[in-house]
């Protein structure tokens, strides 16, 4: 079974409201779900060794999600653990002081970002996006895409039923 493993932002828990959310969505469609929690966790490398390490112990077929500085994780991650899909809502990705700054993930990937975000740069997204020709939703809200769930959960269903077998 397909696993959908969710990745947290720096400020948020295993199960907040974009991954509660998303998470119903993924066990409505007959996945598994596993959210992790990183709220011990301040350093983004930390974060990225607990998630590679809860999937070796968990999981052998994930899908990736992350939000925010879990977006930067997800995507870091999936390269490395042979992901078969990444979803990313506000990815942290291209930040100064991230260790990471090239992803080499040639999967599938779609990121979700608020034109409003005060806290990631929606230019960060539209870079990763271009490069790796990455499908790229843009909405009007902020970093939290707190108004977006109506419009972010079908278009997570849409993208996730690819991964069914």
């Amino acid at each position: 079974m397909t696993t959908v493993v969710f990745s947290h932002g720096k400020e948020s828990g295993p199960w907040g409201s974009k991954i509660t959310t998303l998470s119903n969505v993924a066990n409505d469609m007959g996945f598994g779900v596993e959210s992790i929690d990183y709220q011990d966790l301040d350093c983004p490398e930390a974060r990225l060794e607990r998630l590679k390490e809860t999937i070796a112990e968990k999981c052998n077929d994930v899908v990736l999600v992350g939000s925010s500085m879990g977006g930067y994780v997800s995507l870091a991650a999936a390269s490395q653990i042979s992901a078969r899909g990444v979803f990313l809502m506000a990815p942290a990705l291209y930040l100064p002081n991230y260790k990471i700054q090239r992803f080499p993930y040639d999967g599938y990937v779609s990121l979700v970002h608020g034109w409003n975000d005060d806290i990631v740069p929606i230019e960060n997204s539209l870079k990763y996006a271009r490069h790796q020709k990455a499908q790229l939703l843009l909405l009007n809200d902020g970093h939290r895409l707190a108004n977006s769930k109506s419009v972010i959960s079908p278009f997570f269903r849409n993208w996730l039923e690819k991964f069914r077998y």
